[in-house]
């Protein structure tokens, strides 16, 4: 089926820098949509960032101009880039995509990462 690896958390002053991976592996013909979403606690696990299949972007307005996504489509491989760091942006991060699966049929399936932490000291 589908594996996706998370990898790059941390912890890092206010400010820093970090840049999170997360690698698909598996039964894929193809990826559509890749997303970061990311869940501090108590509070509900919110999209943070997404990149079409063609690139197009869209981000939280939280993280606008701080935060960039990207695509390693060779790789099945997702990215994000995370500057200027606040201790607001702590939370456990989760890749997630959207991938055509094929196995004994095709199909379309959403896939989830394990999380990976971050976390922004003061």
């Amino acid at each position: 089926q589908v594996q996706m690896v998370e990898s790059g958390g941390g912890l890092v002053q206010a400010g820093g820098s970090l840049r999170l991976s997360c690698a698909a592996s598996g039964s894929i013909v193809s990826i559509n949509a890749m997303n970061w979403y990311r869940q501090a606690p108590g509070k509900q696990r919110e999209l943070v960032a997404g990149i079409t299949s063609s690139s197009k972007t869209n981000y939280a307005d939280s993280v606008k101009g701080r935060f960039t996504i990207s695509r390693d489509y060779a790789k099945n491989t997702v990215y994000l880039q995370m500057n200027s760091l606040k201790p607001e942006d702590t939370a456990v991060y989760y890749c997630n995509a959207e991938v055509i699966v094929k196995t004994i049929s095709t199909y379309t399936a959403s896939y989830w990462g394990q999380g990976t932490q971050v976390t922004v000291s003061s």
